[in-house]
């Protein structure tokens, strides 16, 4: 189990443990910025009452439109870990049958249909990622020495399910009757749609339907009487609320999160069209830890209470120990630590560590602890080459195996104008002879840079 290192405050040395806030009247979140919506509008006393009273089941579906979640996704599931910390039983649904349909919600074209293998290593890929993120939460964010309590074990449900035995015809003469296309008309998914030179299919207009009947089932099966979504899901969640309320009479409760963006307003996460994913072989812990770390000093505080379980008195201390010495950036590196511990765990927060020491304090060591896969991960998208090694092989010949260059002009001219790098150290004499210990770490590799972002893996054969 992770025990948080010590954290030097200005005149007092605190120790930052295993998060220790639980909150069994979920409301309190509140607090920490974490409802946009909660409906019925007059149900709070209500919801704090059926919270208090025992164990309630929340619900938050997936919908499989890749084989990774991303961290657009992450505040969703931070909610359901929230749900489990405070006692209550967490259940996430991943769409088999509505990622066939596609939500219309924030978009403005109809997603492309998957075909079936698709589809199957997407739900895969996602059931595999909740369930790491929950393993990772209880082994190295939960203390359950202080609480003395077991975590209520989270329930992955794909609606595929439960829809592969309902007869069509039956589904629409039984569900069908109490929607009103009014009320269906009116969600603002469908009225942008709607409006945009693309319209709308009958496909996409159905998705609230079955995302509404979801809750019903899982009502009927689980006892869930809350539903969590993003606040984009917040039509969705309506009409379910209004389905359940009409076949079983019984109340319920929607609670959206709200949508997180940067500085420009774009969404967290996709800023200029890539997604920083949850998947390691997409966005290494290296590179999600980064993301994190470079958060501006104007969104760190919102983000410790959105993605962290540091108590609010902390993040208040943390903020001013940080505001004396912002170029320290000890906000972010809590918030990167955390976030990198919840999504990768113990092994991937030291490999991010490891590289970051590699990369921007000088540390080759630390480049040389980390195995071939780890490098890969490191580096997305940068080439791999395998060279064999032979005596006395120049710098020059190195950068021309490894295909850094069109042709020895263009690297004379650029390695002698200090733009060429082996194991982040800059080389300028292209002459220099590779040797085994320098240029060669003791994990076999060389990462050769050319300029600032083009990396090439080197993986020498004997």
């Amino acid at each position: 189990m992770i025990r948080r290192q010590t954290l030097l405050f200005t005149q007092i040395q605190r120790v930052l443990t295993k998060r220790s806030i639980t909150y069994k009247n979920l409301l309190a979140l509140k607090g920490r910025g974490f409802f946009q919506d909660i409906f019925p509008d007059n149900a709070n006393e209500q919801m704090k009452t059926l919270f208090k009273s025992g164990p309630q089941t929340i619900y938050a579906g997936f919908d499989p439109t890749a084989d990774s979640l991303h961290v657009g996704n992450l505040l969703v599931i931070m909610g359901l870990i929230h749900c489990q910390r405070a006692g209550h039983n967490p259940i996430a649904l991943v769409g088999g049958a509505t990622g066939l349909i596609g939500d219309p919600s924030g978009r403005k074209t109809e997603r492309n249909q998957m075909g079936e293998s698709e589809l199957e290593a997407n739900l895969k890929g996602i059931q595999s990622q909740l369930e790491r993120i929950f393993q990772n939460h209880q082994d190295c964010l939960w203390d359950d020495s202080k609480f003395k309590q077991e975590l209520p074990q989270l329930r992955v449900v794909n609606n595929a399910e439960w829809y592969a035995n309902i007869n069509l015809i039956d589904f629409i003469a039984n569900m069908g009757r109490h929607f009103r296309m009014g009320a269906m008309l009116s969600r603002s998914s469908v009225q942008t749609r709607m409006e945009a030179e693309s319209g709308m299919s009958f496909t996409e207009f159905t998705y609230q339907i079955f995302q509404a009947y979801d809750w019903l089932h899982l009502y009927r099966a689980y006892d869930c009487r809350f539903q969590m979504g993003g606040s984009d899901q917040m039509g969705n969640l309506m009409s379910g609320h209004e389905l359940i309320s009409r076949v079983v009479k019984k109340p319920v409760y929607g609670m959206t999160l709200p949508l997180v963006t940067n500085e420009e307003g774009n969404k967290f996460g996709k800023s200029a069209g890539n997604a920083v994913w949850l998947d390691g072989d997409k966005t290494s812990a290296f590179a999600l830890y980064q993301f994190f770390v470079r958060t501006a000093d104007s969104e760190v505080e919102k983000l410790l209470k959105l993605f962290t379980f540091i108590p609010l008195l902390d993040v208040e201390q943390l903020m001013r120990e940080h505001q004396r010495e912002p170029e320290k950036r000890k906000a972010q590196t809590i918030l990167a630590e955390d976030v990198t511990l919840l999504v990768h765990g113990e092994k991937g927060l030291k490999q991010a560590e490891r590289v970051t020491d590699a990369l921007y304090k000088g540390n080759v060591e630390a480049l040389g602890e980390l195995n071939y896969e780890e490098v890969k991960q490191t580096f997305v998208g940068a080439a791999v080459v395998e060279i064999l090694a032979e005596p006395g092989m120049s710098m020059l010949q190195l950068a021309m195996k490894a295909k850094c260059f069109n042709n020895e002009s263009d690297a004379t001219r650029i390695i002698s104008a200090g733009g060429f790098y082996i194991n982040q150290k800059r080389v300028q004499n292209i002459a220099e002879i590779i040797t085994h210990g320098i240029h060669v770490l003791k994990n076999g590799l060389s990462l050769l840079r050319v300029g600032k972002k083009n990396f090439y893996i080197v993986r020498w054969l004997k």
